[in-house]
């Protein structure tokens, strides 16, 4: 499984939502695996976003239909970015 970097910021309806009804968070990350995407770490950030999360996912198109998906609720905007640890770049700059 793949690993991605998603950063996303809160649109006016999801900040209403959040304050709302705080542990949406959580049943957002329960939606997620039905999409075959497990969140590994997540935090609130303070700055242009407002979550980071590491999540791990089958295949850039699971990500893409998920941020398509989350998007069209008007809740959040998500940048993604797929990742890979410092060692597997090592080994992949000497093969």
């Amino acid at each position: 499984m793949a690993k991605y970097i998603l950063l996303s910021t809160l649109t006016e309806s999801g900040r209403e939502t959040l304050k709302k009804n705080p542990e949406r968070i959580k049943e957002v990350n329960e939606e997620l695996k039905e999409h075959g995407v497990e969140v590994l770490k997540q935090w609130a950030v303070l700055g242009p976003y407002d979550f980071v999360n590491l999540v791990e996912a089958p295949d850039n198109e699971a990500i893409f239909k998920l941020s398509v998906e989350l998007g069209s609720r008007g809740t959040i905007e998500i940048t993604s970015m797929p990742a890979i640890t410092i060692d597997e770049l090592i080994k992949s700059l000497k093969s």
